[in-house]
């Protein structure tokens, strides 16, 4: 008797002490206990942010506009999400807490709120679309005089009519752009020409250096695209952006003035950049790109390839290239030219190709009435004792990576193969 007394009341005083340490329990605690998908939150929730550089601050919005769709969409509550249980038992001092919690929640809420609130008054101020109908620019190419209607010139404007109707045809198909928004984001890429009233969608690695020359010679900047050095052009700033205009003066531009790109082979510009950025010291691309590929990909990677980022393999940089969770961002010398120019939403007048850069070039500074003696330059100011990247080259770069690696490359470029209409680099694609 006095044996099942003792047994019952061990029982009772254990379970009366689980009942205390239950009691007592940290409420966030109890979360891991709980069946996946319900969040159990407390206190204050700070917004998430978005930390970028002002460099990289073009490629985080490029991702947040899918494929070129110019809609800058704001959507989504601004503020902190509560899933704060409304029964919680707990002590006297546990109560206290949770009041100071929700006082300080209160408060951090209505401080955040005030603060995104300027934030995205300041986003929307800045990004404000721009409504453009379809096929709305009041400029065409120019006609060609009577003079030249016998010549090779005919022949050129034929083919700028075959490659306009591809790129409208493959819009048309792939791309639902009914409601032709356009933001400054969109033309942020594009340099103004006021005098000859140019815009020139600048591609990197498609002889975009000498045509910036050729503009600044146009404006008056300089005599000669001799005169200009590397550094001048790309960071002298002498050339306005489309973007660095208000509303009034964008859409009036894109109206009224000759539009043109100049596109290059995706692999081939692919090759380029890579060989331009990685093969060569650079103080910017090791540093920023090449340590986090190298620490990424690399297997038993050297603590001085670590340390400088240089020596990316170009099999590592195309695993960077595919890879959906990158360690880095995108950068504009190897971004799609469907994103980087929009040419679904912006009409181009003259699209020009690297491969008959000269032939193609020549052209466009005649249909502009530019000066007799100015002609596209021919010289490679970087790297001017190294070959230029040709099809051969390419092909041996692209030699280095399996057939699936070569296959996910073209689906990757895909609608610049497409749009452009150039054929497939291997025969083996598909």
């Amino acid at each position: 008797m006095r044996l099942t007394c003792m047994f019952s009341f061990i029982l009772l005083f254990g379970a009366a002490g689980l009942v205390v340490f239950i009691h007592l329990q940290d409420p966030e605690e109890i979360v891991h206990q709980q069946t996946p998908g319900i969040k159990y939150h407390m206190g204050f929730q700070q917004p998430k942010k978005d930390c970028i550089s002002s460099k990289n601050q073009d490629r985080r919005l490029r991702k947040s506009t899918a494929d070129g769709v110019a809609t800058v969409r704001l959507s989504g509550s601004l503020h902190p999400s509560e899933n704060v249980p409304s029964k919680l038992q707990s002590t006297d001092r546990r109560q206290s807490s949770t009041t100071f919690i929700k006082d300080y929640q209160e408060k951090g809420e209505e401080t955040n709120s005030i603060r995104l609130h300027k934030r995205r008054r300041r986003f929307v101020i800045k990004k404000s679309p721009i409504l453009i109908s379809m096929n709305s620019s009041t400029v065409n190419l120019p006609t060609l005089k009577s003079d030249d209607r016998n010549n090779k010139w005919k022949s050129l404007y034929q083919i700028q009519s075959k490659r306009k109707q591809i790129m409208k045809e493959t819009c048309s198909k792939y791309k639902s752009n009914n409601r032709r928004i356009i933001t400054p984001y969109h033309v942020s890429r594009i340099f103004v020409e006021d005098k000859y009233r140019v815009l020139y969608c600048e591609v990197p690695k498609a002889g975009c250096s000498n045509w910036k020359r050729v503009l600044m010679v146009l404006n008056g900047l300089a005599s000669s695209t001799k005169d200009i050095q590397h550094n001048t052009v790309h960071y002298g700033n002498y050339l306005k952006r489309l973007d660095g205009f208000d509303r009034k003066g964008i859409y009036h531009r894109l109206n009224t003035y000759t539009k043109m790109l100049f596109i290059r082979e995706p692999f081939e510009k692919l090759v380029s950049a890579f060989r331009d950025k990685f093969e060569h010291p650079n103080n910017y691309y090791h540093p920023v790109f090449g340590k986090a590929i190298i620490s990424r990909y690399r297997v038993n990677a050297t603590k001085e390839a670590l340390r400088t980022g240089s020596g990316v393999k170009f099999k590592e940089f195309i695993q960077y290239l595919l890879d959906v969770h990158r360690p880095v961002g995108m950068d504009i010398h190897w971004d799609h030219v469907n994103r980087l120019c929009s040419p679904c939403l912006i009409d181009y007048d003259f699209v020009g190709k690297f491969e008959s850069m000269e032939e193609d070039a020549n052209f466009f500074l005649h249909l502009i009435g530019a000066p007799q003696n100015l002609t596209f330059p021919k010289f490679k100011d970087r790297h001017s004792n190294e070959e230029r990247t040709t099809t051969k080259i390419t092909q041996q770069y692209f030699a280095q990576l399996s057939p699936s690696q070569r296959q996910r490359s073209y689906d990757f470029y895909y609608m610049d193969y497409l749009m452009f209409n150039y054929s497939k680099p291997f025969e083996d694609l598909y």
